[in-house]
């Protein structure tokens, strides 16, 4: 299976800093993995809707939400935790922190847009607006497939040179106190699912010793009965 993040033709990578690795980023792939994820579902799951189906609508924006919320909150922890750092830090990797920065732009802009279709949509079931919406979230997905691969191969090794694991613990951090309790636990799940089976190990024992037991306790059902009424009829991936 060939790797996603990977440089594309004509891409140039900055030049990573010599000396040792001061934090491990590889959980970056996996948080993008799940956004990719995510959003490679929402223009089905919004067709699948029938006609004046408001019930399902309401479900299923809710869960749209909650992802474009998430997103946006992701990408506000970088904007804030992260970007000033890369420049004053590595000054080579300056042109590339200026590209996320105008990537993550374009994304946001994407939301703005999208936000009160998803509202009229969820209210309403229209299938006239919800094929806008679809095809808004397929326009997402085509900026995020190369900003998140982008981020993952040309930033992180420069941000794992020259920010501590205590600076970037605090994006995780920042990402996880957005998220309202009553959601985490299914947006978790959601996350672990997405992640492939080698990898997940290492990520769980990296997670918060109340976060995790929480999970196991509960969270994990939550998971699964989200997703059932998500994709009815699919089977449940299997999480720890």
């Amino acid at each position: 299976m060939n790797d996603f993040y990977v440089t594309a033709p004509g891409e140039v990578a900055p030049p990573v800093p010599r000396g040792p690795m001061l934090c491990d980023g590889r959980d970056m792939r996996i948080v993008h993995n799940a956004f990719l994820w995510g959003y490679q579902q929402a223009p089905v799951l919004v067709r699948d809707v029938a006609p004046g189906d408001t019930a399902r609508s309401a479900f299923v924006g809710r869960w749209l939400g909650d992802l474009d919320a998430t997103l946006h909150v992701h990408h506000e922890g970088e904007d804030q935790l992260l970007w000033d750092k890369l420049e004053q830090r590595a000054p080579a990797c300056a042109l590339h922190v200026g590209q996320m920065r105008a990537q993550h732009a374009q994304v946001q802009e994407f939301l703005r847009q999208a936000a009160p279709m998803l509202v009229a949509w969820t209210r309403t079931a229209d299938p006239d607006i919800g094929e806008a919406l679809a095809t808004a979230y397929e326009e997402l997905l085509g900026v995020l497939s190369t900003h998140l691969r982008r981020e993952v191969v040309e930033v992180v090794p420069v941000a794992e040179k020259v920010v501590s694991q205590q600076e970037w613990e605090q994006l995780a951090e920042h990402g996880l106190g957005a998220i309202p309790r009553s959601r985490l636990m299914p947006q978790l799940g959601m996350l672990l699912a997405s992640t492939p089976a080698q990898e997940r190990p290492g990520f769980v024992e990296g997670m918060p010793r109340p976060v995790r037991v929480m999970y196991r306790l509960f969270g994990r059902r939550q998971f699964e009965k989200q997703y059932r009424l998500l994709f009815p009829g699919q089977p449940v991936p299997r999480t720890p």
